[in-house]
């Protein structure tokens, strides 16, 4: 019974993710890459595309170039979308577009000013999505769409329908103090976690449409008291009573379905726009297909590797062998100071370390040519302001 769990798991985890846009905003807080990563002018930085929202971060912060890798086609052809629209838009049509999520006036300015900056690829896409940024209201905000954006659209719809429910998030993003948070929290804890919700976070389809593979879940389940759904309900109350939730925009975006211009990414404030504007954004480049591909074809040396939390997809040990000949790839085209960062959904990551790989004709195991800042990992994983994640790690690789 348990592999045909797993089967059916799989595949519906397949269907999801193999037709769709996923992500229509990063979920991993770039305030504590920043940290982490300490970007010089020097860096090459290598990237999963996700929603593009960090790479835009990153190339903030004017390294020497930003290589935005994903395997879905359709997450590079949002990053290629926000590239055009930060060349050739004013900051108030942008902030509607990728503020609010969708811009009156966007066939007209698609076709006119977007389309022709598109790639062949991702211009086919958007001709086929453009509805995505057409309608007004939160109901057709760009944020509720993409696998993802269709699962904060349920949560919406039922948190207003429910007026306790929606009263209780309305005065959580109101408190003007994390005491008030937790006050809040504990008054209203019982509307948000009554029997369904908690049914609902247990499932595997609800879980792939966060983009969670069964991996992840099975590396949660083995470590965390009470499994998945106390996973997540405990990270849920850390956000909403333990951290400030004022500049949390990634809750904010999927309650509300819109950033306001005082919450939300860096890309979308005002005087970091025109930073993009000038020339930072164009340090950004796309590659559609695996880490594995890119690191094949690229020439050339990274500095820092950003790998989100993807190498829990490839923990069982049918993949091992996948994610042993992409850190090959890592070593061969590491910079002798190459910093890489991680996520994982498990409380700790036991697969990484004992990977083998070729140096200077020698194998060697991964874990033995990393040197871990563990305490500088934990310090920032605790102001996580998604906190949806188990573990983070950064790491120097000693060549």
């Amino acid at each position: 019974m348990k592999k045909v769990g797993d089967w059916v798991s799989g595949k519906v985890f397949q269907i999801v993710h193999g037709k769709n846009l996923v992500y229509n905003a990063c979920w991993e807080d770039p305030r504590l890459d920043r940290v982490a990563l300490e970007l010089s002018p020097n860096d090459r930085v290598m990237v999963i595309t996700s929603a593009g929202c960090n790479a835009l971060d990153y190339s903030l912060l004017a390294p020497e170039r930003v290589y935005a890798v994903d395997m879905n086609h359709r997450q590079n052809a949002l990053l290629e979308m926000k590239q055009a629209a930060i060349r050739t838009l004013e900051f108030d049509d942008f902030f509607q577009m990728f503020g609010r999520g969708w811009l009156p006036n966007f066939k007209q300015v698609y076709r006119s000013t977007l389309r022709p900056m598109l790639s062949p690829r991702s211009r086919a896409y958007w001709d086929r999505h453009r509805r995505y940024f057409t309608g007004g209201g939160w109901k057709n905000s760009f944020y509720f769409h993409g696998t993802s954006g269709t699962f904060a659209r349920v949560v919406k719809s039922y948190v207003d329908r429910r007026k306790r429910a929606r009263e209780g998030v309305d005065a959580l993003f109101a408190a003007r103090s994390v005491a008030e948070q937790r006050r809040l929290y504990e008054e209203f804890r019982g509307v948000f976690w009554n029997r369904f919700v908690r049914w609902l976070v247990r499932r595997d389809s609800t879980l792939s449409l966060l983009g969670v593979p069964r991996a992840q879940r099975i590396q949660v389940e083995r470590d965390y008291p009470g499994g998945i759904a106390r996973f997540i309900e405990d990270c849920v109350e850390a956000v909403f009573a333990d951290l400030p939730l004022h500049d949390n925009y990634f809750w904010r975006l999927y309650v509300y379905g819109e950033y306001t211009r005082d919450c939300c990414p860096e890309y979308l404030k005002p005087d970091q726009f025109q930073k993009l504007k000038s020339g930072l954004a164009d340090r950004i480049q796309t590659f559609t297909g695996s880490i594995t591909q890119f690191l094949t074809q690229f020439r050339g040396t990274i500095t820092r590797f950003i790998l989100l939390d993807h190498m829990d997809w490839l923990s069982t040990p049918k993949r091992l062998p996948i994610l042993a000949d992409e850190w090959q790839k890592i070593i061969d085209r590491a910079a002798p100071d190459a910093r890489i960062l991680w996520r994982s959904g498990g409380l700790r990551v036991d697969f990484v370390d004992p990977l083998e790989v070729t140096v200077n004709g020698k194998r060697q195991r991964v874990g033995d040519l990393l040197t871990y800042h563990t305490d500088l990992a934990k310090e920032l994983h605790v102001k996580d302001r998604v906190h949806t994640y188990g573990s983070f790690y950064i790491a120097d690789l000693k060549k």
